[in-house]
């Protein structure tokens, strides 16, 4: 069983490093450094809840040339980070309700000038912008319950100018029918790209 578990992981790693390097290669280095440091610390949160490759080149695409960013819902920091690592210029603004101890873990694994474009904030993401600078992207990966969701769009809507954007995350994940929900109340346009449903501002 053990030499089972062994070959499992070992897969499920070689899959997650055969995506990865398709990322900008700061990104890539980052992340492949943030997974083999969290199996080193048995970090399985950080192992089970990172957002996969494939999605998180999505992210970046969609995030291009977009320098003021704001992310619901930290959890471990991977996104946060990378988001920052993509584009030297952009800022990153990440809230999330609950305090952990892995995104300082993560932050260590990269420079102080990134460390210094990123914000890490403990509130709710329903209670909107901190001040009034505008957004250029608001991506959304955080309770995926409908209510929470809406509220959260609402709240931040008024800092998106035309041209901004709108990602929310796990859109066509079964287990989160609030998502696609929210998506519906709201009565947005958009594109799913992935497991992202990709919504510009007008």
């Amino acid at each position: 069983m053990a030499a089972r578990s062994d070959v499992r992981r070992w897969l499920v790693d070689a899959r997650f490093g055969a995506g990865a390097v398709r990322l900008p290669p700061r990104v890539a280095l980052f992340q492949l450094r943030a997974r083999r440091l969290a199996r080193r610390s048995g970090d399985v949160f950080s192992l089970t809840s990172v957002t996969r490759p494939s999605d998180l080149r999505t992210l970046l695409s969609v995030a291009r040339g977009r320098r003021r960013v704001v992310e619901l819902g930290t959890a471990t920091a991977w996104t946060t980070i990378s988001l920052a690592l993509a584009d030297p210029r952009r800022s990153v603004l990440s809230c999330d309700v609950v305090a952990r101890e892995e995104p300082a873990r993560y932050m260590g694994l990269v420079s102080e000038d990134v460390r210094a474009r990123i914000e890490l904030a403990i509130r709710s993401g329903s209670a909107g912008p901190p001040n009034g600078a505008a957004v250029d992207l608001l991506y959304i990966d955080s309770s995926h319950e409908r209510a929470e969701t809406v509220a959260e769009v609402r709240a931040w809507r008024p800092v998106l100018d035309p041209g901004a954007v709108i990602v929310f995350d796990d859109y066509t994940h079964p287990g989160f029918p609030g998502v696609r929900e929210a998506v519906a109340e709201l009565g947005l346009a958009g594109e799913r790209l992935g497991t992202l449903f990709v919504h510009r501002v007008r």
